[in-house]
């Protein structure tokens, strides 16, 4: 039974005790416990003799800042028993008997938080009681609710030694373990889903009934999936492709059971008997075939037609196949004897989806035709048709109660219709694209949708309301379907993968702050603390770089945010928006300063020049303008262009302006003339980015052609052209020494470029969508990226591996750009949002695992340099995003065990996500 409200305002007050203990003395025990092999810790701290030694010990340790010198004994022992009666408090309360990670507990957490966020003591004690769960099993709820409290609270848990912690029946939604060592821990009943596990150290872990929304993502066809089906045991999945095969699945192991060969063209539709033991499957080759799960054999070919397939279903008792063609006609047909037993006209269009009803007396068709009908199976005659939707209808799917029809759109919406009236019951909207697949839970409760946007939703029936938003596929999903349990949801897609997801886990709710759209700016403070980001959504957001946690986010705007850019001085930031104003921020208040008006477009590149007094800014109708920063007025306009311009930049003795375009042209400015000194020819097509070096003598231009070029500015000439990118190039920035470029694009790589050879140094991946800015800290160690997938990432520029992801951006970023300290960085978004994130330093930690180097010895040779096992160059140590990415590249795992509640082995996924299987 859980506590009253005042027994938990009581955990507040016990927690606060320890802010006058020394914190050194946490490290302290956990070291002695450990030398001791203590599995009672309150029944050794209570005892005297124990406690003497205790205290000599401390006594005799080094820089203890509170205790420890002289002859502060009493101190101690006052320290001591303050720890002793907190232990005993907790291990009574029902914080050691309870999950605090359920949803009914999180605004009591919100408030417990709220009471101990500013005191450091609490932040250690807390790491301190998830370390006991490795000693003293009578605490490992205790510490279970603690982790789950850090995580909450964003505190900085990278580069951790958890070595054989015991953690259970909680949420680490979202944590971050980037390089921790979690050897020997064991998890029991603890949400994962989103969890950073990259470079983290896994060696004999015993993780089980794992709750993570991700299951296992299965890769065999060669070409789209088309459509997903599974069988009605849950125990395997089927799957069909452009590339003529079907594929059968082992869902506990994710293993490929089979091959089913016979079509000679792309198969659009599957589906599973009642009995499991037949899969009939609709091609483009114009027939329909049914196959022996069993054997893999052709059981059956059915002829009399001459269209294409697009859509077959068995009726509830197995006697009848319906399907729906190109030639607009849907044909019902005898399983055992393979005649057509009856056709269906009335469609003006191809039948893309048909579904029988739960009792099969009634068949669902939807068409190109716009229109939605119901046939009488038994009569052959037409019952209704449902207008609504606005472009074809490309699924159907019944209610298991019958009462309800869903629909899925090219108009980008679902609908729900009544079938005894006939009326709409809901129009779901929120997919971005055409809506290919819906499918409803076994216990009607839930409708799930795939969509051209590359996204699963989970609606609920009740409210019409979206429950979830699950992102994994990085093109569109054709086809969803559910599991006769309803656990597993498995979807099929055009990046020729199957995602199997657990959908209880995908329903409980994770507050995670940040964008709602694209990002399409982001940007360094001069100290390197803040990150400014720029979105879609209309907004700009502040954040830490150090916890990714959002300081402040800047609201005004009433359209996209393309550019942002932080004054030299780091006080103010400057903001570029499709509403054609510029906004001027002060980034102490967040409050607006100014905004600028002269523009009739949309405003793509705002840049300071680098004595702070001058403003430059490029709109979509051909104009540059100069203000002037302290009053706010205009100062010229530079004409030239003759399309959109998309970039702007000041070199660094503030004396030229670089200006990028549709024109495929670059123009070289005279500032203090206003006139135009030089064009530079040689891109195909338009210029999205171009960057002075430090010294100003050097300009690069990123293009829509796929090319970087490295100009000289004092010639004009064209130096170099860095070829590697396989999209167009969005973004590029030169480190502060001058002697590397990064560049993002459209495949979501990012390059770093040597200058002086010309060559391609590394490339970062990691982005699911365009990497449409990138910018680096004053210091030149970190790298930021803003994306179409709605995040920013950091990047340690030494090691080449990610630092840092930012959650809480759910719209593409345009912009990012640091603070002239690196203490910040801002950042601008496709959600008309502005916002500041703060940075670290970002240098590279080593591995805080004291016994890697033992462990490893096994291996004759050192496993990180053994040729066999390329670890990667670079991972995701930082992700600002609303969407929490399960993340484990990297990360090494020897033995152990990590199933989730249904017995599957995620191993498969870890190994998918870039882990290293050592004992595989």
């Amino acid at each position: 039974m859980f506590a009253n409200f005042e027994q938990k305002r009581d955990l507040a007050d016990i927690f606060i005790q320890v802010k006058d203990v020394d914190e050194q003395i946490f490290s302290v025990l956990l070291e002695i416990f450990r030398k001791e092999k203590v599995e009672d810790c309150i029944g050794y701290l209570s005892d005297n003799g124990n406690q003497r030694h205790l205290e000599q010990s401390i006594l005799q340790g080094k820089n203890l800042t509170k205790v420890g010198t002289g002859k502060k004994l009493q101190n101690i022992h006052n320290n001591m028993k303050k720890i002793t009666d907190i232990l005993i408090k907790l291990k009574v309360h029902d914080y050691n008997q309870n999950d605090y990670s359920t949803e009914e507990n999180q605004e009591f957490i919100k408030l417990l938080i709220k009471s101990i966020k500013d005191e450091k003591l609490c932040l250690e004690f807390l790491q301190f009681l998830v370390h006991l769960t490795s000693i003293d099993k009578t605490l490992i709820s205790c510490g279970s609710n603690s982790f789950h409290i850090l995580v909450k609270m964003k505190v900085d848990l990278r580069n951790k030694n958890f070595e054989n912690i015991k953690i259970q029946n909680t949420s680490l939604v979202g944590a971050h373990f980037v390089r921790c060592n979690l050897s020997g821990s064991e998890f029991n009943n603890v949400n994962i889903s989103g969890v950073n596990l990259n470079g983290a150290q896994l060696f004999n872990c015993k993780w089980i009934n794992l709750r993570i929304q991700e299951i296992n993502k299965l890769n065999g066809h060669t070409h789209f999936v088309q459509s997903v089906c599974l069988s009605p045991d849950g125990t395997t999945l089927a799957s069909c492709s452009v590339d003529k095969s079907i594929l059968l699945w082992d869902i506990k192991t994710g293993e490929q059971k089979a091959q089913l060969l016979g079509h000679t063209n792309s198969i659009h539709s599957i589906c599973f008997s009642l009995d499991g033991k037949t899969i009939a499957s609709g091609s483009g080759d114009k027939s329909i075939r049914l196959w022996d799960i069993k054997t893999g054999e052709q059981k059956a070919k059915f002829d009399g037609h001459n269209s294409i397939v697009y859509s077959v279903c068995f009726s509830p008792n197995d006697n009848i196949l319906a399907s729906g063609f190109f030639d607009s006609s849907i044909r019902l047909w005898d399983i055992k004897t393979g005649q057509q037993k009856a056709k269906f006209d009335g469609h003006n269009s191809i039948v893309y989806s048909v579904f029988f009803s739960p009792d099969g007396t009634t068949l669902a068709s939807g068409s190109g035709d716009k229109s939605i009908r119901l046939w009488d199976v038994k009569t052959k005659k037409k019952i209704a048709k449902f207008g609504g939707h606005n472009n074809t209808v490309y699924s159907v799917c019944f209610s298991p109660d019958g009462t309800t029809l869903a629909s899925g759109s090219r108009d980008y919406s679902i609908r729900l219709w009544d079938i005894k009236t006939g009326s709409q019951k809901f129009k779901l909207e929120g997919h971005d694209e055409t809506v290919y697949s819906v499918c409803f839970s076994p216990d009607g409760t839930t409708l799930a949708s795939g969509s051209a946007d590359n996204s699963i939703r989970l609606w609920d029936i009740k409210t019409g309301s979206q429950k979830i938003k699950l992102e994994g596929h990085d093109e569109t999903v054709f086809s969803v379907f559910f599991s006769s349990d309803g656990i597993i949801l498995a979807s099929g897609s055009a990046d020729k993968s199957l995602n199997l997801w657990d959908v209880q886990i995908g329903s409980q709710k994770t507050e995670l702050e940040g964008h709602y759209d694209s990002i399409y700016s982001v940007c360094f403070s001069p100290d390197g603390n803040t990150l400014a980001s720029g979105s879609a959504d209309s907004s700009i957001r502040l954040w830490d770089v150090k916890t990714g946690s959002q300081k402040i986010e800047l609201e005004g705007h009433y359209g996209t945010v393309y550019s942002v850019c932080f004054s030299p001085d780091g006080n103010t930031l400057a903001s570029g928006s499709a509403d054609s104003s510029i906004r001027l921020w002060d980034i102490k208040t967040g409050k607006e300063k100014a905004q600028l008006y002269g523009h009739t477009s949309g405003i793509f590149s705002v840049c300071f020049s680098p004595d702070g007094t001058t403003l430059a800014s490029g709109c979509a109708l051909q104009s540059i303008r100069l203000w002037d920063v302290k009053t706010g007025s205009q100062k010229t306009e530079l004409e030239g262009h003759y399309g959109t311009v998309y970039s702007v930049c000041f070199s660094p003795d503030g004396n030229t302006l670089a200006s990028g375009n549709t024109d495929s042209l670059i123009h070289i400015w005279n500032i203090n003339t206003g006139q135009l000194r030089i064009k530079l020819e040689g891109h195909d097509g338009s210029i999205f980015s171009v960057c002075f070096s430090p010294d100003g003598n050097t300009l690069a231009s990123g293009n829509a052609d796929s090319l970087i070029h490295i100009w000289n500015i004092n010639t004009g000439q064209l130096r170099i052209k860095l070829e590697g990118h396989d999209g167009s190039i969005f973004s590029v920035c030169f480190s502060p020494d001058g002697n590397t470029l990064a560049s993002g694009c459209s495949y979501g790589s990012i390059c770093l470029w040597d200058i002086k050879r010309g060559k391609l140094q590394t490339k970062l991946n990691g982005h699911d969508g365009n990497v449409t800015s990138v910018c680096y800290s004053p210091d030149g160690t970190t790298l930021a990226s803003g994306s179409a997938d709605n995040s920013i990432r950091l990047w340690d520029i030494n090691t080449g591996q990610q630092k840092e992801k930012f959650n809480g951006l759910s719209s593409c970023i345009n912009s990012v750009c640091f603070s002239p300290d690196g203490n910040i960085i801002g950042s601008g978004s496709q959600d008309n949002s502005i916002r500041l994130w703060n940075n670290q330093t970002g240098s590279d930690i080593q591995p805080s695992d004291k016994n890697l180097k033992d462990d490893l010895l096994q291996f004759q040779t050192p496993l990180l340099q053994h040729n066999s096992l390329t670890v990667p160059s670079s991972y995701t140590i930082l992700l600002i995003s609303r969407q929490a990415i399960f993340q484990a590249q990297g990360a090494l795992i020897l033995k152990g065990k990590f199933e989730n509640q249904q017995g599957i082995d995620l191993r498969k996924l870890l190994k998918q996500k870039g882990s290293y299987i050592l004992d595989s």
